[in-house]
Formats: C-alpha cells, sequence, structure tokens
C-alpha cells in the first residue's frame, strides 16, 4: 500500500476516520488513534486565536489601566523610591497592567498582547515623568528622564511581571 501524500513511501498505515493510506511523516496521533491531516482537523487553541477586535480592546485597556497607574504612580508616589519599594510598585504596575489586558481580551494570550502590554507600562512611566517634572519646576522634562534610573529599574520590572501575566 503506498502513502496517499508520498505516493513514492510504501505504508501498513491507515487513517482510522478514512481509511486513507499514511506514512509515518503524515500521521497525527489523537486520543482515539491516528488520524489524517485533514481528519484529525488540527487547530489552534483558542486562547492564543487573537483577531483585531480583540487586540484593539487590549490596546485600550492597556493604555487606560497604564494612564491611571502612572497618574497614581506620579501624584502618590512623585520622588524616588526606595530600590524595595519600587520592587513593590513595579510588580503592582506590572501585574495590574497586565491583567487589564487579559480581562479585556477575555483571558486571551500570547506576543501581541504581550507587546500591547509593555505598552501600557510605559505610558504608566511616561504619565509619572510628566507629572514629576510638572511638580518639580527648577527642573525640566529632560532632567527628569535623564535622572530617572530607579524609575527605569521599576518599569522594567513591571513589564517582565506584564509579560508573565500573558505568557
Amino acid at each position: 500500500m503506498q502513502c496517499a501524500t508520498h505516493p513514492k513511501v510504501e505504508t501498513e498505515l491507515a487513517c482510522g476516520k478514512c481509511g486513507k493510506p499514511i506514512c509515518p511523516r503524515c500521521l497525527v496521533y489523537t486520543p482515539v488513534g491516528t488520524r489524517c491531516r485533514g481528519c484529525a482537523n488540527v487547530r489552534r487553541l483558542p486562547q492564543y486565536h487573537i483577531s483585531a477586535a480583540y487586540l484593539l480592546r487590549g490596546a485600550g485597556a492597556a493604555l487606560v489601566s497604564g494612564a491611571v497607574l502612572g497618574g497614581l504612580w506620579g501624584v502618590l508616589l512623585p520622588y524616588q523610591l526606595g530600590l524595595f519599594f519600587g520592587l513593590g510598585v513595579g510588580l503592582g504596575v506590572g501585574y495590574s497592567v497586565g491583567e487589564a489586558v487579559s480581562l479585556a481580551t477575555n483571558r486571551k494570550v500570547g506576543l501581541p498582547l504581550q507587546a500591547i502590554a509593555v505598552g501600557g507600562v510605559i505610558v504608566a512611566l511616561v504619565l509619572r515623568e510628566v507629572i514629576e517634572a510638572a511638580q518639580l519646576p527648577r527642573y525640566g522634562i529632560s532632567d527628569v528622564l535623564t535622572n530617572d534610573s530607579l524609575g527605569y529599574i521599576v518599569t522594567i520590572i513591571a513589564a517582565v511581571v506584564a509579560i508573565g501575566r500573558l505568557r
């Protein structure tokens, strides 16, 4: 018997559903036995299927949550934080943005949503920097942006947590 897809390959295997001869390269293991690719009906998992509407919903959630968290971060904690307190802020911002994106997209996961969540974390940092520059009138925005290494560390921690939330 010859494989239906590879006619030069001899085989003794057949699809358990349609009976078409298949070689070891063509077979797909399923819970009910071996099948050809057509009968196995292999699909992606639904949580990885992200439509454009879900991407827009995720982007909106990242933008809103990043703006709210950045505003809170800038108003309530306007100046340099200690390292451990900054770690807590980074964990909170990252988890909150990641969770907002996850809820808005019906618990979908994947690389595009991870990038959107990182964008939301960056929105939080930028808004926090703008608020901090407004509260320190003798410094310009460029002074605040260049002298905030702890804020960048907190943002990196938040981005890693947001990515992990959508993995």
